[in-house]
């Protein structure tokens, strides 16, 4: 297969080989804990979930890192990067340790979801630095091919924890046991072996890239909405990288509904409110088909912009997005949502390998952690704004032809807005990839 002759390319570099185990590690881990917190605060029998408690918990978990991370950015341009992903696993090692007491001693509420917003705010940072390195490990001309099969073997070993997660909870529950903390538990151990990894990469490897004339990190503390101002006015320079992250804020909007929707649907429609484990199990299923989407589009990517541009690519990934919510998601039925799900992955990953890479070549590297900081912050906001809208316009059961329709023509519209921003694009040469 392509994609495997272009990873086998890529780990020859020992740079790249190494932050690639990091990544996968920790995704892995990432698809263990998932598997945890999925169960406690969506499936469990004594948590009736409706479409405001879902936009609530994403709420809860994903806005405030997203006030936050524009001001990590500047720290990602400004430590290295290689004791950023250290202590990241580190510090969720931590943090999951104190979830295995809370989920053990049965407490949930507010005090919980600060915990896991703790959790998942230290995922955010280090995925940006990972995005900011990756430039550091892979020449210039493989990047959309770095960009292709390493986020998706990191979705892959996302999805492979899932499974293995599922499995082990599955196992626990099965002989009477508390299989939420013990997988919990695992991912604790995971996440700390994953910062072990790390330590392997030297120090200086993945920037970011030193400038006399930038400030140092306590000067910087003191003027960091300077850096964050500045920040923004690069990238405004670089439109090509701007245009693509406002379209994959559209996108990822759009998708959000969708997401919500999917829950709704496994937890109330396809299956009874009090048989949460098949719809936990339905749901899972929709994720495994979802992330073979991903794979498909690290497949597809390289070559479709081996012919076309990356801005046409995104716009006809944007129609498919489109296409798919009516036809076949309008059906309504496990199966046709199984394809939709699929299309949607292919979708959803062939976006992000695109603008990752518009953003990787447009942006200076002093700039990237705060741009991909940036980045992280549409995708939260999108997110979570698409859950307040589905509370809104989603029944209980998350069946709705109106918000099918809705999702559609915002895809649509996406499309046509971006494609017609490519086309009266006119950048000068002197601000072409760095």
């Amino acid at each position: 297969m392509r994609a495997i002759h272009d990873l086998g390319l890529l780990l020859r570099g020992r740079g790249f080989r190494r932050l690639f185990t990091v990544r996968v590690g920790s995704q892995f881990s990432d698809g263990v804990f998932q598997v945890a917190l999925a169960s406690y605060v969506l499936f469990s029998p004594e948590r009736q979930t409706s479409p405001e408690a879902i936009a609530a918990s994403f709420a809860a978990v994903l806005l405030p890192f997203s006030v936050l991370g524009p001001f990590t950015g500047v720290l990602i341009d400004r430590w290295s990067r290689r004791q950023i992903l250290v202590w990241s696993n580190l510090i969720r090692t931590g943090v999951l340790l104190v979830l295995v007491a809370m989920v053990a001693a049965g407490l949930a509420g507010l005090t919980f979801f600060l915990v896991v917003l703790a959790a998942l705010s230290v995922n955010r940072f280090m995925l940006a630095a990972l995005s900011a390195a990756l430039p550091h490990v892979v020449d210039e001309e493989r990047l959309v091919m770095a960009n292709s099969v390493t986020p998706t073997c990191g979705t892959f070993a996302f999805l492979l924890g899932l499974f293995s997660g599922g499995g082990v909870r599955e196992v626990v529950q099965a002989y009477g046991g508390p299989g939420d903390v013990v997988v919990l538990l695992a991912a604790a151990v995971l996440y700390a072996a994953t910062a072990a990894l790390a330590l392997r990469i030297g120090r200086d490897t993945l920037g970011p890239d030193f400038d006399p004339l930038m400030p140092t990190v306590r000067e910087h503390a003191r003027h960091i909405m300077i850096g964050l101002v500045d920040g923004f006015h690069h990238l405004r320079e670089r439109r090509e990288a701007a245009d693509g992250l406002l379209a994959i804020g559209s996108h990822r909007f759009f998708y959000g509904i969708s997401s919500v929707a999917t829950i709704l649907l496994y937890r109330s429609y396809f299956n009874s409110p009090d048989q949460p484990e098949a719809g936990f199990a339905g749901l899972a299923l929709a994720v495994l088909v979802s992330g073979a989407g991903f794979v498909v589009a690290a497949l597809v990517t390289p070559l479709a912009t081996a012919r076309f541009s990356l801005q046409q690519w995104v716009t006809a990934l944007l129609v498919l997005g489109a296409v798919v919510q009516v036809v076949p998601g309008a059906f309504y039925t496990e199966p046709t949502l199984l394809v939709a799900a699929f299309a949607l992955g292919v979708t959803s990953q062939g976006v992000k390998i695109s603008v990752d890479t518009l953003v990787q070549e447009w942006v200076d590297d002093a700039f990237r952690g705060r741009v991909f900081a940036f980045y992280d912050v549409i995708f939260n906001v999108a997110f979570v704004a698409a859950a307040a809208v589905g509370a809104f316009i989603l029944p209980l059961d998350g069946k709705s032809y109106p918000a099918l329709a809705f999702m559609a023509v915002g895809y649509a519209v996406t499309a046509v807005v971006y494609w017609r921003i490519h086309q009266r694009q006119r950048t000068p040469a002197a601000h072409g990839p760095h």
